[in-house]
């Protein structure tokens, strides 16, 4: 095992062995200025991740899920799910390093997966527990992937919007011209720096165009407000840290020689099928690389960002998949 996880190169994977975490347990309160009451009892803290402050809001008691945003998002992407989950679970959604209220240490080497897995091992540990239900979104979803695939012990159960298993997308950038093609904005944040004034899809990289693709005008505030709070260069030390490089054939054929181990706890897959940036091709196969379960849910219409364009699909599903499998883990004690 320790051979192969040396040699294991993913599309979402920066080789080296997982490593030991310092936590701190200072938490504040803060009310949300919002008019819903849900976000008003939502509570606020810090986990320390080996000296870096990972910011998190927590609402509700229960069986612990940490919930991880993606690009360019913040832990309010999942106000939704954490509304509904908040009833029956301690849900806690983080902002990423670099991100929002989290810190920002310089360096791309501070982005890699290594480091962003261990944020999330600080927070479960920040709580007094040892494993979690895990949740992620785009870049947060390549991290519940590899947390999955290397923390299993402390993985309750394993939940992905709109990102594929890391032998799916490597699997598709060598041999899906679509996905290749798809992927060439990842390509150009590897090269490039937040001083371009082309670097976001032919724009600049500001608070207000990372916030374009909120559709709520009120909420883009709350995004607004986020990303001006946030580090454009930690945003794209994210993909110059981990994004697979070409040649993408040879690590396809790597991918194959040295295969990632099997997952060992059931998994929930969401993708919105209007996802111009990850391919849906990207899901074939996905159930080999599993040894328990796993629930596909496509969403037609829903673009990237699924949990915000199909949030009551993806809340009431998530609710529903999350208590038909404590059923089954009750029936079998």
């Amino acid at each position: 095992m320790k051979n192969n996880f040396k040699n294991i190169i993913t599309l979402f994977f920066t080789v080296g062995t997982l490593f030991s975490t310092m936590y701190a347990t200072s938490q504040e309160t803060v009310k949300i200025p919002e008019p819903s009451t849900f976000l008003q009892e939502v509570d606020h803290g810090y986990a320390n991740s080996d000296g870096v402050k990972i910011h998190y809001a927590e609402v509700g008691k229960g069986p612990l899920i940490i919930m991880i945003h993606g690009f360019p998002d913040y832990w309010y992407t999942w106000r939704h799910q954490m509304e509904v989950l908040s009833k029956d679970y301690h849900v806690v959604a983080i902002d990423q390093r670099g991100y929002n209220k989290s810190d920002k240490p310089k360096g791309v080497e501070n982005y890699s997966l290594k480091k962003l897995v261990g944020d999330v091992a600080a927070v479960i540990h920040h709580f007094g527990k040892e494993k979690a239900i895990i949740v992620g979104h785009d870049w947060g979803g390549a991290v519940a992937w590899q947390f999955a695939i290397h923390l299993p012990q402390m993985t309750d159960k394993l939940v992905i919007l709109n990102v594929t298993h890391p032998n799916g997308m490597r699997r598709e950038l060598a041999t899906n011209p679509v996905q290749q093609e798809s992927s060439s904005y990842a390509r150009k944040f590897i090269d490039g720096t937040p001083d371009d004034p082309t670097i976001l899809f032919g724009k600049p990289m500001t608070a207000e165009n990372l916030a374009s693709w909120v559709k709520d005008p009120e909420v883009r505030i709350h995004y607004i407000e986020a990303y001006q709070r946030s580090d454009f260069t930690a945003m794209l030390n994210y993909y110059k840290a981990n994004y697979a490089r070409p040649p993408y054939q040879k690590a396809w054929e790597d991918a194959q020689k040295n295969p990632l181990p099997k997952l060992k706890m059931s998994v929930l897959i969401f993708h919105g099928l209007d996802d111009w940036a990850i391919n849906a091709h990207g899901l074939n196969n996905t159930w080999e690389w599993l040894e328990k379960d796993m629930t596909l849910v496509t969403v037609p219409g829903a673009s990237h960002f699924v949990q915000q364009d199909a949030s009551k699909l993806v809340s009431t599903t998530l609710q529903w998949w999350l208590a038909s499998r404590a059923n089954q883990a009750e029936q079998k004690n």
